[in-house]
């Protein structure tokens, strides 16, 4: 093992817990004496041991305070280990513990206490001289062989580079050996920082590991020694090669850059296989230095995935640049991490150089944001369909926003996305657009512009109890959140008509058996209104542990025991809207979605537009009209002064009725600009109050109503009277 070896593993404390007050030597360095140190031990040790006798003879509640009172000391996790050992207790703790998880009161106490446990069985394992040691024990007697194995294998990946620097010591035959075994036994662990090392090893260190690597059961090698074969020099090298990819079942002269682009989507996928520590905040990225050796570098688990994701698309596109797909891929990696990085967080892949997600989204152009779109479709992934629309937008025109890729066409998918975020960008950008051949669902724009806006900011939710005393809680405690609510079902089948009538449904809560909630949650998925819905669903304990390990991995999906209080049951919600969809629209996102939609209808029907009918939002825009003040109220009047349908005209006149000063003023100026285009459209009722208007208003407001007179061609024998000043 090279003695530089130990100095370059990054050893982070998110990474490693370190030692510190109570750790190995917190006890003794912060005692006043050996004396009270010793007694502390000894108090710790009483501790541990009245825990274990106490569950071994059925007294639950003496055991539980003494775990309790153990716990409070706040040891660390490698702390207490030395605890069990030092205090000979390590088999007789691990009967106990399991069997306090199963004694009611004590189940949570036994719990923490293993937990602590084996998490300082892990942390200590992981520590660089621990694995130094280990690696020594390797060649020593039989028992030490099995424990050094035992704990190289706990460590797992962290064992790597030192392991490495074993497996190509040739000064010492016998460790190599030793290492090898063990590095296969690590499997898939071994795999990223192996392959990692190759590009740097020479000749003879490319060999061995490529052997190792053959025996190591996992194609995730494949594309690396894709790559070596195609473009080492060495023949023993590439025979190597050859050798672990047909033991591995691989195809020989593949194409490397495909595999990598296929490598790097099943980590952008979140492949299981691919997490060496998934109930962990923290992955292991590799880089390598020929003078040096393997170098770790701690990164959070939420955007280790994407990390990989671009690495991998980077080398697939340096071998192959003209893959359009694996762009799109580094371009959706690259959104992913912008949105998966915890606040505040400083990724160490990628370089402070670098410039936001965007600047090389609209760089790549329409086509690539495209092939994001439909991408963040098929993964419902909606926060990641905001930014590809983002990016076409203000990148694409003409048809290639709807012309798509082929037979798909993403942004026409896009306006039935089960989102209203989703919904209404993609229809602002086809309107901005200006089309002037129509295309498959260009119809749906229209609606989508006018829903925008009035039912932005509406928030309905479906909730599915078999208890139906629990639905009035969870509806009063949704309606308090904002939501409306549909009335309680059993299933998604019998709230069929409360969904079908909602433009959107943007919760779902279910309050069911496992087995029915694992139903309603697969015909969710399969309804093209629902697939993207975020559903909280409650289960009793004994269904719990199998529904979170079923769902855990789905963002849209959170599971919750029926024990939680109403303070949980709201914060589950919030986080769970927030990262399925971005959390619930907010008032002034519902402001900007209206006044961004009124203004793609006035541009639409300034310019005629042939493809879009701006009269097909006339239902939603006189709605908001009578509902709106201001400038709001005029912005819609001069869309709706410019469509073509008789409610159009008949709504301007009855807001400038209930309007008054200027602003009555302002609409009846609209209300004779549609007559003006159109002709008159007002009922005879509506046409009776004009006269009213003009003959018994003053001022400007008389000249108003006089000009919509005009405008609508009153009859001479209902001007007479007005001319004559009777």
């Amino acid at each position: 093992m090279r003695p530089q070896s130990l100095a370059r593993v990054l050893v982070l404390s998110s990474v490693v817990t370190t030692f510190g007050p109570g750790g190995l030597v917190g006890p003794c360095v912060n005692s006043a004496s050996a004396q009270e140190a010793r007694k502390e031990e000894l108090r710790q040790q009483e501790l541990l041991k009245d825990f274990i006798h106490y569950i071994k003879i059925d007294r639950a509640d003496l055991a539980k305070a003494a775990g309790d009172e153990l716990l409070g000391l706040g040891l660390s996790g490698p702390t207490f280990v030395d605890l069990v050992e030092s205090s000979s207790e390590g088999d007789r703790f691990n009967d106990a513990a399991p069997k306090g998880m199963r004694m009611g009161s004590l189940e949570s106490t036994a719990a923490e206490l293993m937990k602590l446990y084996e998490r300082g069985l892990l942390e200590r394992a992981r520590l660089a001289d621990e694995i130094s040691k280990s690696i020594q024990m390797l060649t020593g007697s039989a028992r030490a062989k099995i424990l050094a194995r035992e704990r190289l294998l706990t460590a797992g990946e962290y064992a790597m580079p030192q392991l490495l620097d074993a497996l190509l010591d040739r000064s010492n035959p016998a460790l190599q050996a030793e290492s090898a075994r063990v590095i296969v036994d690590l499997g898939r662990q071994a795999i990223i920082p192996l392959v990692t090392a190759l590009p740097g090893l020479d000749a003879g260190g490319q060999e061995r590991v490529v052997d190792v690597i053959g025996l190591i059961d996992y194609r995730t090698s494949l594309p690396f020694l894709y790559d070596l074969a195609a473009s080492t020099a060495n023949p023993s090298v590439k025979a190597a090669s050859e050798r672990a990819i047909a033991r591995l079942k691989g195809e020989q002269g593949a194409d490397p850059a495909g595999a990598y682009a296929a490598l790097a989507d099943a980590y952008y996928q979140e492949r299981s296989e691919l997490t060496s520590f998934p109930n962990e905040d923290v992955q292991l990225l590799w880089s390598f230095d020929p003078g040096v050796g393997l170098v770790m570098t701690g990164i959070a688990t939420p955007v280790f995935h994407e990390a990989m994701a671009m690495r991998l698309a980077e080398r697939s596109l340096s071998l192959r640049p003209s893959n359009p797909d694996a762009v799109a891929l580094w371009v959706a990696s690259n959104f992913s991490r912008e949105i998966d990085s915890p606040e505040g967080y400083t990724n160490p892949a990628y370089g402070a150089g670098r410039r936001e997600a965007m600047y090389y989204a609209v760089a790549a152009g329409a086509d690539i944001g495209q092939r994001v779109l439909a991408r963040a479709i098929d993964a419902r992934d909606t926060p990641l369909a905001r930014l590809a629309i983002a990016s076409i937008e203000r990148t694409a025109g003409g048809d290639t926003l709807w012309s798509g890729q082929g037979p798909r066409k993403p942004l026409l998918e896009a306006l039935t996305y089960p989102n209203r975020r989703v919904q209404y960008e993609a229809a602002l950008a086809l309107a901005a657009a200006q089309p002037t051949s129509g295309f498959a669902g260009s119809e749906r724009v229209v609606p989508i512009l006018g829903g925008a806006i009035r039912e932005a900011s509406r928030q309905f939710a479906v909730v599915l109890v078999s208890d139906s005393e629990q639905y009035p809680r969870i509806r009063e405690m949704l309606e308090k959140m904002g939501y409306e609510v549909a009335p309680g079902a059993r299933s998604l089948a019998e709230a069929e008509g409360s969904i079908a009538d909602a433009s959107a449904v943007d919760l779902i809560v279910t309050w069911l058996n496992p087995e029915s909630t694992r139903l309603a949650i697969s015909d969710a998925r399969g309804s093209a209104k629902l697939l993207a819905t975020p559903i909280l669903a409650f289960s009793a304990s004994q269904g719990l542990d199998s529904l979170n390990a079923e769902f855990a991995r789905d963002v849209t999906i959170a599971v919750r025991s029926e024990q939680i209080g109403d303070t949980a049951i709201v914060n589950t919600i919030n986080g769970l809207v927030e990262s399925a969809l971005g959390g619930p629209i907010s008032a002034g996102e519902a402001e900007s979605y209206s006044t961004r939609s009124i203004a793609a209808l006035r541009d639409l029907a300034v310019a005629r537009n042939p493809v879009f009918d701006v009269g097909d939002a006339t239902t939603p825009l006189a709605q908001a009209l009578m509902a709106s003040t201001g400038a709001m109220q005029l912005g819609l009047a001069e869309v709706l002064a410019r469509t073509d349908r008789p409610a159009a005209q008949s709504a301007l006149f009855d807001a400038s009725v209930a309007a008054s000063g200027a602003q009555r003023i302002a609409l009846m100026g609209k209300s004779a600009d549609s007559a003006r285009r159109f002709g008159n459209r007002l009922e005879d009722r509506q046409v009776a109050r004009v006269l009213q208007f003009a003959r018994s208003a003053s001022g400007e407001e008389a000249t108003a109503a006089a000009a919509l007179m005009g405008a609508l061609g009153i009859r001479n024998e209902d001007l007479v009277p007005l001319l004559l000043g009777e």
